[in-house]
């Protein structure tokens, strides 16, 4: 009785020992985005790439090439990206996280009361002068905000990236 007793439980360890190991999706923290104080979980737009990457590892990508648009953590499913090296944050539609105002959507004629007059204005696009930088919104074609930008930077020195349309 021993012997199969010995022999069961060795089965049974030797099933589990045979088991695969299986990796799990890191886990991120919500979003919030505070517009009017340029911060992402209170982290400015200005933030190291290394800070952002531990504070949410499951960043989509990471690129360093400075020939495009420099160091920067995405979160493309997330509808977030930090480009590190040009000091921005950029939110677009399908944002998975929460605005303090509830930008994306908005029509351009509502946003006086929240934003004042902007500093810069295009067809396309308002840039507004804040306490921290600025914040430019850019518009569809119905007149509505479908990408956020702030920066820690003023809008005379902000760059933006190209591939931001």
């Amino acid at each position: 009785m021993k012997k199969i007793s010995f022999f069961v439980a060795f089965l049974c360890l030797a099933s589990v020992s045979m088991a695969q190991l299986k990796t799990s999706v890191a886990a991120c923290p919500p979003f919030e985005v505070d517009i009017l104080d340029g911060k992402v979980n209170g982290f400015k737009a200005n933030t190291i790439a290394g800070m952002i990457k531990n504070k949410w590892p499951c960043f989509s990508s990471v690129t360093t090439d400075s020939a495009k648009c420099g160091e920067g953590v995405f979160y493309k499913d997330k509808g977030i990206s930090f480009f590190t090296s040009r000091d921005y944050v950029e939110i677009t539609e399908g944002f998975k996280g929460k605005l303090s105002i509830p930008l994306l959507g908005a029509a351009r004629g509502s946003l006086f009361k929240t934003l004042g007059n902007p500093k810069m204005k295009d067809a396309t696009w308002d840039a507004y002068q804040t306490n921290y930088g600025c914040l430019v919104l850019h518009f569809n074609k119905a007149n509505k905000v479908r990408l956020i930008q702030f920066s820690t930077n003023g809008t005379e020195t902000l760059q933006l990236c190209e591939q931001a349309k």
